[in-house]
């Protein structure tokens, strides 16, 4: 009996050391990942946090005042007005802009998008592989890169300084291709489409009818990128838009920091704007996009951890 108590006692004292050890590193792991995502946090955090203090603010306000402190609304009513006055009510147009040319490449996008989707991941075809390696290869070349030949492209048509020239090259969307490729593959049963032709659907209506419905979360998914994508894209409008009623409101926003005398002194006169001013439109350029994901956050989450398995 000695010598069993003896042994455990042994062996336990090690195993309490390595399970001692290991919470220590598990602490000290879990310390550092933590204080990274504080820093992070507070990177991004703090700016935003700064904005939505300044458009509460004057211009004298902002300079003299702590950063972190809250103006008054009238104040705020004054860059309001200040915002929306701007050039006889510029950034109401600028806005619409935005949602037309958001709004019409996301329904080309969706029409587009889905059905080449589904077309690569579940029918075949005469070269279905080389066009998904085309998509892919799109999908990873910078957009920037893109915008001289699209603008070489449009010109030959006559598109330049329209609506098109913009919606058009949104509408040819790789990454949603992918995705809806990704969902297709992964996320609906090759038995369900097989079923749905043995019972005399053709192959639209095997799409509308049974694939379509079922990939709502990866509609959703591609509605929401796509329509992100286009509400802050900035060069290709510059490039393609020559006029300032023609500008989105990403766009706009530049012609009011030219107009800023902190950023352009040589704009001070009656169409200069304070810095205020200038903080109050970048948070009305991004409230769209808040507005319609906190709606559609739900359908988000789906379409992301939806095609994980394959029933």
């Amino acid at each position: 009996m000695t010598t069993t108590a003896s042994t455990s006692g042994s062996t336990s004292a090690p195993a309490r050391r390595r399970s001692t050890g290991l919470g220590v590193a598990g602490w000290s792991g879990r310390g550092i990942a933590g204080v990274v995502l504080v820093v992070f946090a507070l990177f991004f955090v703090v700016p935003i946090v700064w904005v939505l203090f300044a458009v509460t603010k004057t211009g004298g306000e902002l300079i003299r005042q702590g950063p972190f402190t809250v103006g008054s609304f009238g104040s705020f009513a004054a860059n309001w007005d200040q915002l929306f006055s701007f050039q006889d009510g510029a950034v109401y147009t600028w806005f619409g802009n935005s949602v037309l040319y958001a709004l019409g490449a996301l329904v080309l996008t969706l029409v587009i998008s889905i059905p080449a989707g589904y077309a690569l991941a579940l029918t075949e075809f005469r070269g279905r592989r080389v066009l998904l390696v085309l998509t892919l290869v799109v999908m990873l070349m910078p957009s920037t890169a893109l915008v001289l030949p699209v603008f070489l492209e449009m010109n030959a048509l006559g598109l330049v300084g329209t609506a098109l020239s913009v919606i058009l090259p949104f509408s040819f969307y790789p990454f949603g291709v992918y995705l809806a490729f990704i969902y297709f593959s992964t996320s609906i049963p090759d038995s369900l489409l097989a079923a749905a032709r043995l019972d005399g659907a053709n192959e639209l209506q095997v799409f509308f009818r049974v694939a379509l419905p079922l990939a709502a979360p990866v509609v959703a998914l591609v509605g929401f990128f796509s329509f992100t994508q286009n509400w802050n894209n900035y060069f290709l409008p510059f490039v393609m838009l020559p006029s300032s009623d023609s500008y989105p409101l990403q766009v706009g926003l530049s012609t009011l920091l030219s107009s800023t005398p902190a950023f352009n002194p040589s704009s001070a006169g009656s169409e200069s704007v304070q810095l205020p001013t200038l903080a109050l439109g970048t948070v009305v350029s991004v409230l769209p996009i808040l507005i319609v994901f906190l709606f559609s956050q739900r359908f988000l989450v789906e379409g992301m951890t939806a095609g994980g398995t394959k029933e």
